[in-house]
């Protein structure tokens, strides 16, 4: 693939440099240079959102590009709050997650700008498409101590080891009314936009299969507490994956189309 040499496409290069040297420098011990690269890669994504944003005159979140490009962007603010509100320590494994999802951005998806089709030219866009992407951005910060709790040991802080199943339940519980809400919103909008609040559209039953888990998970949690630390955090990651059929099932729109097949 040609390099793209267009503003948005240099600057998400310019991201991903900067995330990969955040990480780098937070795995090195250098937490001030780590962290000085992390809001600088967050500072070009902003500025490419933005850029974006003039360039087609709308919320940039109708492509994939798009999508992940704002991904890409919130990973930064997310760890901010997550440090302050949560005491969530993320190290590494956050400008390494937002370098994850600005890669396709960079390197995989089209950046060329297209018009948005009438269906979506709705104030409801951005409150739906937006809830959808603030909770996605959350639940893949909590694949990592999903990841760590299942392969690992998990514990307590008074036991001196990271609590990971514990992290994992708060990043969801903090992610699950921003599904709830994008479910919810998305419905009214089929209805403004189609004439029914339910469409069983590809896309609306794997948001919907999304949701349940994560409701299950509650469910689990709550019946058993924090007994099967493993069988919860490997609850999260199978969240996680519907995540990614969720999000990438548009790219199978030739095959089983719907109609959020112009979304792509």
């Amino acid at each position: 693939m040609a390099l793209d040499l267009t503003m948005p496409g240099m600057l998400t290069y310019g991201v991903v440099l900067a995330y990969l040297a955040a990480a780098v420098a937070l795995l090195c011990g250098w937490r001030r240079a780590g962290h000085g690269s992390y809001a600088f890669g967050f500072a070009l994504a902003a500025t490419a959102v933005v850029w974006r944003w003039h360039q087609v005159g709308r919320v940039p979140l109708q492509n994939l590009f798009e999508v992940f490009l704002c991904l890409g962007m919130l990973s930064y603010p997310l760890w901010l709050f997550c440090r302050r509100f949560l005491k969530i320590e993320g190290g590494a494994t956050d400008p390494l997650l937002g370098l994850i999802v600005m890669f396709p951005a960079a390197f995989v998806f089209d950046a060329a700008p297209s018009n948005a089709p009438p269906a979506l030219q709705s104030w409801m866009f951005l409150p739906h498409v937006g809830a959808y992407v603030l909770a996605y951005v959350v639940l893949f910060k909590a694949t990592v101590p999903a990841l760590a709790g299942l392969l690992g040991r998990t514990g307590s802080v008074d036991e001196g080891r990271p609590d990971y199943e514990l992290t994992v339940f708060r990043l969801i519980r903090l992610a699950f009314p921003l599904l709830t809400s994008g479910l919810i919103l998305g419905s009214m909008w089929g209805m403004m936009a189609w004439g029914s609040y339910w469409n069983w559209d590809p896309k609306e039953l794997w948001g919907l299969t999304m949701w349940l888990l994560y409701l299950g998970y509650f469910q689990f949690r709550r019946a058993s507490g924090a007994r099967y630390p493993r069988a919860n955090c490997a609850v999260a990651l199978a969240g996680a994956a519907v995540i990614v059929i969720t999000l990438m099932w548009v790219n199978l729109a030739r095959i089983f189309a719907g109609l959020h097949a112009y979304v792509v």
